[in-house]
């Protein structure tokens, strides 16, 4: 088959609770399957390719994602309207660009920052409406001391043990430009519970399952099982480390942004 000539960048943002994350597997419902699946009655035809931006977990959900879409055949600048009411309600496309004038874009290469934000509350069972959106911790979780923890990780260091099936070419050393923990305000429902915190964490690449793993040593830190001491240890370069156990749930996590060089946001 010939080369792809044209190339469109689309952001996208989705609620992940029905889906089993981003990428393909097999016949499971994912993000990636729907789009792929939507695509032909939009286009009228099935001769294109599409890669993602970033391969978000099951139940995790993405305010701003991305995705590139390779074709034979121009498109109509009206599309995005096509495409949106052929997408289920739980997936929205927000801007499409032309990729012509930037020959050199490579999605998986391109970004220079992903923020996730993970929504957490304690002491009580939340709504069950809640529970796409938001993990609750049914103890008291010591947020000051979270909050303290969560500034360990800022800035460079070594993320051997924060990573699930890393390959041998896999960069463990990663930075980490935000990495701190407040009181929600802008995320609101009225099925919430009434305080509702949230771990905000940057940087320009992160490995499968790192946020989560981050996010667990936090909870453990909260719920006092964890010192301080021993999450500093546990970014400290080593030539024989495991990966940490406990990964929290995914409900609570939400992709927020990605950027990439010489784009606006949407």
């Amino acid at each position: 088959m010939a080369k792809y000539k044209y190339r469109y960048l689309f952001f996208i943002q989705y609620l992940g609770f029905r889906f089993h994350g981003w990428q393909k597997q097999g016949d499971l419902k994912t993000v990636h399957f729907m789009i792929d699946k939507t695509l032909p009655f939009a286009l009228g035809h099935s001769s294109f390719k599409t890669m993602g931006s970033s391969r978000t977990d099951a139940m995790v959900s993405a305010e701003l994602s991305a995705f590139e879409l390779f074709l034979h055949e121009p498109i109509a600048h009206d599309f995005l309207a096509v495409f949106n009411s052929n997408l289920p309600p739980d997936i929205k496309a927000l801007r499409m660009v032309d990729l012509e004038e930037y020959p050199d874009f490579n999605i998986l290469q391109s970004a220079i920052n992903k923020e996730y934000r993970y929504y957490f509350s304690s002491g009580q069972k939340a709504h069950p409406y809640a529970s796409p959106f938001i993990y609750t911790e049914l103890q008291q979780l010591d947020t000051n001391l979270m909050a303290e923890g969560a500034k360990l990780f800022e800035g460079t260091h070594f993320f051997g043990r924060y990573g699930t099936k890393t390959g041998t070419n896999t960069t463990l050393e990663r930075t980490i430009t935000t990495s701190e923990i407040c009181e929600c305000l802008d995320f609101k429902a009225g099925f919430f519970p009434k305080k509702v915190f949230e771990y905000r964490v940057a940087s320009s690449g992160f490995m499968r399952n790192q946020v989560r793993l981050i996010m667990g040593q936090l909870l453990m830190l909260g719920l006092h099982q964890l010192t301080l001491e021993e999450i500093e240890e546990s970014l400290l370069q080593s030539e024989q480390y495991e990966s940490l156990n406990y990964i929290a749930p995914s409900s609570g996590l939400h992709l927020i942004s990605v950027q990439f060089e010489g784009f606006g946001q949407p």
